[in-house]
């Protein structure tokens, strides 16, 4: 082949029109015998989001969006061909993000390990093996700095120590997949995207801590990271990579999938040890931690996706090119799903220590429609809220920690003026209430017990002494529940309490939401200085709430009417007041 074009499989409302445009572009390669020349390739992600169909076309990396059918016979014949840059189709990156984990996504073929070798893939492995004795790995992962990407930040080197040191028959190495933060898809997209380079991860892991048995554990409804990483491993095998004395040393490793049928509770440590051992995902109390007594009671090294996934050019590159790379206490770079009321919403990947304001608006474009922003919320459920006053802050753990929330996996999403922050703390508690496993009663009772008086707050029936019940019952949760979900579930309520007080106190006190997002504390009415009789509202409303006629004009009926803001958006003439 002379050239590889790329196209992304996007995820949203163009999915079909990429299909198209694939199946067409490989037609019109036909028409010119050109299908022998020129390799066709649809991935995950090439790094560019909110752009239609994206293609990427190498060895020239030109990068092309917005892409329609009738392009389709320039791009072969005044680019593909030729070599040369269509500039009104091309696509202009952000030059402020930095791509370790995601150098491979939208670059190589996931599918096609020879590919992955050609862009130095396994090269870290073979000198592992041939050079590093386990210890020497060791010491080169403890001079990066490298910090687990799953969300706690527990040193990489030091969790592979641990397991090491124990004295045991047989160890194992799980790698975690089983991202179900909302609006998170980053370890989904580096399995679909660059599979191979996380096996390579977790073999020079699995030859540090002399484990014999991987496992990937990643969720039954991510049908496409399950199959690529299936491929990759048995081309992993076929290539000598994986099974018995890897590349003609002593070490072996076989590995395998499982898949989770989708439990949050799951993502936790000791819950997705016992989900992979068959048993209900419930977590158990730790000491002892998975290092020293974890699958089957064998010591275990769990580390993320993300992490894996640094591995092989922190060993190529060397730990102190790595450690380079970041802060002092956050080394390297961290891939973040931003999501939200963001212009470019998508994976983005950069050095830590970038702040919020350059993630959202440098790389994100800014707030979508232009609006205000209002917070950013960074690490998931178990997260919280950072309002605008601290998005100058450097990205990194212990930076966020300070703000009450957590890097997490990294989902980030961006919220505007228009966000109520009570109705946020309620969907992310609602998420953890459903999603808890019910074993401790912290937990399983603290968590309603909050969702409760959210409810009542976003009602106006609360009272300012519910405010107070909420952070002690926050505060017990913290301190008494069993695993990582109960202890961090009223996180996102703590850092909304704290940093938007006074929009509490409005909704408990005023009985109003300034967002007017909490349908029962405002009411629709027609303006009638300023309604011109239209019939616009009365037309649209599904309920018929709005009773009248262009002759007598129209009225909301406050009962009827079930808040639905349909004639707010369909109004021209700003005549619907919701107060």
């Amino acid at each position: 082949m002379e050239k590889t074009v790329f196209i992304k499989d996007t995820d949203g409302g163009t999915k079909d029109r990429t299909r198209e445009f694939y199946t067409e572009f490989i037609n019109q390669l036909r028409e010119r015998k050109l299908e022998d020349k020129i390799q066709v390739v649809r991935v995950a992600d090439v790094g560019v989001y909110n752009q239609g169909v994206v293609m990427r076309l190498l060895p020239d990396n030109f990068l092309y969006g917005q892409l329609e059918m009738a392009n389709i016979p320039a791009l072969i014949d005044e680019s593909v061909v030729p070599g040369k840059r269509i500039d009104h189709l091309t696509c202009h990156h952000i030059s402020k993000q930095m791509k370790i984990v995601l150098r491979n996504c939208g670059v190589i073929d996931p599918e096609d390990i020879e590919d992955y070798i050609a862009h130095d893939g396994y090269q870290a492995l073979a000198k592992v093996l041939t050079e590093y004795t386990p210890e020497k790995v060791i010491e080169e992962m403890k001079a990066s700095g490298l910090r687990g990407r799953g969300g706690a930040g527990y040193p990489t080197w030091l969790k592979w120590k641990f397991t090491r040191e124990v004295k045991s028959d047989e160890k194992y190495v799980i790698c975690n997949g089983d991202e179900g933060d909302p609006g998170a898809y980053m370890d989904r997209s580096v399995l679909e995207g660059d599979p191979h380079t996380v096996i390579e991860g977790m073999v020079i892991a699995a030859y540090v801590v002399g484990a014999t048995q991987g496992y990937f554990y990643i969720r039954a409804e991510y049908p496409l990271a399950v199959d690529r990483i299936q491929k990759a491993i048995a081309q992993a095998y076929d290539y000598g990579l994986l099974g018995k004395n890897i590349l003609g040393s002593s070490f072996s490793l076989d590995v395998d999938v499982r898949l989770g049928a989708g439990a949050f509770v799951c993502g936790e440590e000791t819950a997705l040890l016992a989900s992979v051992e068959g048993k209900r995902g419930y977590p158990h109390p730790r000491p002892p931690y998975p290092a020293v007594k974890g699958l089957w009671n064998h010591p275990t090294v769990i580390n993320n996706v993300e992490t894996l996934a640094n591995i092989s050019s922190i060993m190529l590159k060397g730990g102190k090119w790595f450690s380079g790379i970041g802060t002092e206490t956050s080394k390297g770079t961290k891939v973040f799903a931003v999501t939200g009321k963001v212009k470019n919403s998508g994976l983005v990947e950069v050095p830590m220590g970038t702040t919020l304001r350059e993630i959202v608006f440098d790389i994100g474009g800014g707030v979508l429609n232009d609006k205000k922003i209002k917070a950013v919320q960074t690490g998931g459920p178990s997260g919280g809220v950072i309002p605008e006053d601290f998005h100058n802050i450097p990205v990194g753990y212990e930076n966020l920690q300070k703000l009450g929330s957590i890097m997490g996996s990294g989902g980030m999403i961006v919220m505007d003026e228009t966000d109520c922050m009570v109705d946020i703390a309620k969907f992310y508690l609602r998420f953890c209430v459903d999603e808890s496993c019910g074993k401790c009663a912290p937990c399983r009772i603290g968590g309603t017990q909050l969702l409760n008086i959210l409810e009542k707050i976003s009602e106006g029936t609360a009272h300012l002494d519910d405010l107070k019940k909420m952070r002690k019952i926050s505060f017990a949760m913290q301190k008494a529940s069993l695993c990582g979900l109960g202890q961090t579930a009223s996180n996102p309520v703590l850092s909304t309490m704290s940093f938007f007080e006074e929009e509490y106190k409005t909704h408990v006190v005023d009985k109003k939401c300034p967002s007017r997002r909490c349908s029962r504390l405002f009411s629709y009415s027609i303006i009638q200085e300023k309604c011109v009789k239209c019939g616009a509202c009365y037309r649209n409303c599904p309920v018929n709430a709005i009773s009248g006629s262009r002759e007598s004009g129209y009225k909301i009926s406050e009962n009827a009417c079930i808040r639905c803001n349909r004639c707010f958006e369909v109004c021209k003439f700003n005549a619907i007041d919701r107060g």
